[in-house]
């Protein structure tokens, strides 16, 4: 069976200097903090063309941490895509405010940028976006929007390392950017771990104190805040990886362009990758009809698929607030049609033409 996901040979490619890492970590003593997270910081700030980075906990806490230094909270809204990981939507609960859901294209998935100004009302604070499955939504027509409303523009970048705007990385486009490195991620830590990026000197400061029980100084605590730190460990381990993010990026990317090229099949719509965008491709997301026929297909050829993400947060029981799927066709046809195809660093360019090859066959069961 080709699997979805092989994470253990990512690790097994730098064993002997992750290993020696993570020696030289627990050799020091220091287990909170220290050089080996402030390294990283710098590093990945650099990496994301950013004046700041910030290292937190998760990928949800980084958004969370995000809308605090915004001062976001109780009965504030925040536009937020229809079509995403429920982790976009909770953030916005978590700290007090509504969630304002916007369609989405019927291309790239990601957030119809031409239905965000039909959303803002007096309450809305932030425009809150995903660059879905590594591709950059139009992050340009977002800020326009923003600035004409005077609204913050956050981004949640947890599926796209390394992809880029306009040749420019993903990063540093707006006011504050959220990231997770859970494992699975195109910058993978061995648990959960987050960042922030940003240009901003206050946003950078605020979320310092927010992320360690709201104080800079030792016992001395100006707000309300919470523990979410980036342990040593695996700031080694993402400062290692981070080596090697462009050269796994660019397999990716080879992997997609076998699977866009191989995969003929009036049946099956492949990924739309817009002009002014270079994807990171986190995922590689098609659409057809009978979704189970051709998953059982898919696995009876040895080929592993999954599906991101087949319930839509409007559609969840913590969100049940009377949204039908005609507030939202697109995102209520993509996700009943939507499957993902394998798509790593360490899958072989064997497999991978295997793999379009199978799909090319494919004819539903309608």
């Amino acid at each position: 069976m080709i699997p979805f996901l092989d994470l253990k040979s990512s690790y097994l490619e730098l064993k002997d200097q992750i290993d020696n890492l993570l020696h030289e970590v627990l050799s020091s003593g220091v287990y909170i903090g220290g050089d080996k997270v402030l390294h990283f910081e710098s590093e990945w700030a650099k990496y994301c063309l950013s004046a700041y980075s910030v290292g937190v906990a998760s990928g949800l806490d980084a958004l969370c941490l995000a809308l605090q230094s915004l001062d976001i909270g109780q009965d504030d809204e925040v536009i937020v895509p229809s079509h995403t990981f429920i982790a976009t939507w909770l953030s916005v609960s978590r700290v007090g405010a509504k969630p304002v859901p916007v369609d989405v294209n019927k291309d790239d998935y990601n957030i119809d940028t031409y239905q965000i100004e039909d959303a803002i009302t007096s309450k809305t604070k932030a425009i809150l976006v995903v660059h879905l499955y590594g591709q950059p939504c139009n992050i340009d027509h977002v800020r326009n929007i923003a600035n004409a409303h005077n609204l913050y523009v956050i981004e949640d970048a947890a599926q796209a390392h390394g992809a880029e705007y306009k040749s420019s990385k993903i990063g540093s486009h707006s006011d504050v950017v959220a990231w997770s490195f859970y494992p699975g991620k195109n910058l993978g830590a061995f648990g959960d771990a987050g960042a922030i990026t940003t240009n901003s000197m206050n946003i950078y400061n605020r979320i310092k104190s927010l992320q360690n029980y709201g104080s800079i100084k030792r016992y001395v605590h100006t707000e309300i805040g919470c523990n979410s730190r980036l342990d040593p460990l695996q700031a080694a381990i993402l400062t290692c990886k981070l080596n090697f993010l462009d050269d796994w990026n660019k397999r990716r990317d080879n992997i997609a362009a076998i699977y866009s090229k191989k995969i003929i099949n009036n049946h099956v719509l492949t990924p739309f990758v817009r002009d002014y965008s270079k994807s990171s491709w986190h995922l590689y997301v098609i659409c057809l009809e009978n979704r189970a026929h051709f998953q059982e297909y898919m696995s009876n050829c040895g080929i592993q698929t999954l599906i991101h993400y087949p319930i839509p947060p409007y559609r969840q029981k913590a969100y049940s607030q009377g949204y039908k799927n005609t507030d939202f066709p697109v995102s209520s046809y993509i996700s009943d049609r939507i499957v993902s195809l394998p798509i790593y660093p360490h899958l072989s360019i064997q497999a991978a033409n295997y793999i379009a090859d199978v799909v090319s066959k494919y004819r539903p069961n309608i």
